[in-house]
């Protein structure tokens, strides 16, 4: 509830509620034609992060884009999706280890729970990833509140 002060009397106004996801949760991301790849939530990251690998980038026509492979499914290196995406920048992020890695970022539109949004992913090489994807804390703002519980609730297993 947010508590706005008038003339020293004090009105709560309701907020949005924010629908609950677990932990750990199913999403896609059809522009990268990955119709479902398991996200573990993580709202000590700030930017989602994905495990891509074969990165090549490229320019066509004014626009910096990137080639990269990933394995969609955990524990299994035989599925591969290539995907293509723009550039959006380059940033230094750090890791949990606290190792420091410059990454592409792209945009892309991300579905969970019925929603469908736009969300930065930063691609990073890195094969020791259980979770094929992290989804950072600006992508769950104001849309989502976790409960570190409980695994899936806004998606299938």
């Amino acid at each position: 509830m947010g508590i706005e002060a008038t003339n020293n009397i004090r009105i709560i106004k309701p907020r949005r509620k924010l629908k609950k996801i677990g932990w750990r949760e199913w999403v896609s991301l059809p522009e990268l034609n990955i119709e479902r790849i398991k996200a573990k939530i993580d709202t000590g990251a700030r930017t989602s992060a994905l495990h891509a690998f074969a990165l090549h980038t490229f320019r066509e026509g004014n626009q910096d884009k990137i080639r990269f492979d990933i394995h969609p499914l955990q524990n299994n290196v035989n599925v591969v999706i290539t995907c293509v995406a723009d550039i959006v920048d380059q940033r230094m992020v750090m890791d949990s280890g606290g190792h420091r890695e410059e990454r592409y970022v792209i945009q892309t539109n991300m579905f969970l729970g019925g929603k469908k949004f736009p969300i930065e992913v930063t691609l990073t090489e890195r094969d020791s990833m259980q979770f094929r994807m992290l989804l950072g804390r600006s992508a769950i703002r104001k849309r989502f509140i976790v409960n570190p519980g409980r695994s899936f609730l806004r998606s299938n297993k």
